[in-house]
């Protein structure tokens, strides 16, 4: 939001990023309806619409909605193979979903007045947790005890293994807070410089510098555009080969 003021121009690159109720304008519980909830259902809506109604045809020579649901779903079960191996294409399901979840967050949060899920930290946490814990789970009842050689670096020498353990072990229980705020932080910087380069494209309404500054805000938000739909998708990528990366730990913590 810009405005013009007596003390010049006033712009809050932050406000889009604020979790407001759908209806009225009160205080937000773990029960309201709010905008944040909608779009994740907008993104769960498109979703649908790309993998069930576009591919319900099944056409020999596909349709380009179909084009795109095949090439998603070729490209995610690859790299769950190549990553994690065979054993890990039983969780492609799983890890389908996570990264079309994203990928659509994150596109639909570059639409014009739309809200984008994945800027918020209470977001991403609950998608990496939901990935640590299925992780450790999977690893423990596949390896049992065999499960904390992944800690243990046996090619290092043995004075040193304890301490790397201890490294190891740390770096393990960081994974979740990396993986949720790499994402976080990454939609949020993107969406707000945008926004700080929009706050300037009206001065050509304002003042004479504006003639100067408006043409080269536009330029910038072009530009920044186009890098967020970039990182949009990349983003989705390395949250979803990270998660392939840490399966692959848990189903073979001894390679």
């Amino acid at each position: 939001m810009s405005e013009a003021s007596g003390e010049g121009l006033m712009f809050h690159p932050m406000d889009q990023f604020i979790v407001k109720p759908l209806f009225g304008a009160g205080p937000v519980h773990w029960y309201t309806p709010t905008n944040s909830m909608m779009w994740m259902m907008v993104t769960v809506l498109a979703i649908i619409l790309l993998l069930v109604i576009g591919t319900r045809g099944r056409a020999v020579v596909p349709s380009r909605i179909q084009s795109v649901a095949e090439l998603a779903y070729g490209f995610i079960h690859k790299m769950v193979e190549d990553v994690a191996g065979k054993d890990g294409l039983k969780f492609f399901p799983y890890i389908f979903t996570l990264f079309m979840f994203i990928v659509f967050s994150n596109f639909l949060g570059l639409l014009p007045k739309a809200f984008t899920p994945t800027s918020h930290i209470a977001v991403t946490a609950v998608l990496a947790m939901l990935v640590f814990l299925t992780v450790t789970i999977v690893g423990f009842v596949k390896n049992g005890v065999g499960f904390l050689g992944l800690f243990w670096v046996s090619s290092a020498p043995l004075a040193l293994r304890p301490v790397l353990a201890l490294i190891e072990l740390i770096s393990y229980f960081v994974r979740p807070v990396s993986h949720s705020i790499r994402l976080a932080g990454n939609m949020m910087a993107g969406h707000a410089v945008i926004k700080v380069f929009a706050a300037f494209a009206p001065l050509i309404l304002m003042s004479g510098i504006g003639i100067a500054v408006t043409p080269l805000s536009i330029v910038a938000i072009t530009a920044m555009y186009g890098l967020e739909i970039l990182v949009a998708f990349i983003q989705a990528y390395v949250f979803t080969i990270l998660t392939c990366v840490y399966l692959k730990d848990a189903l073979h913590p001894h390679h």
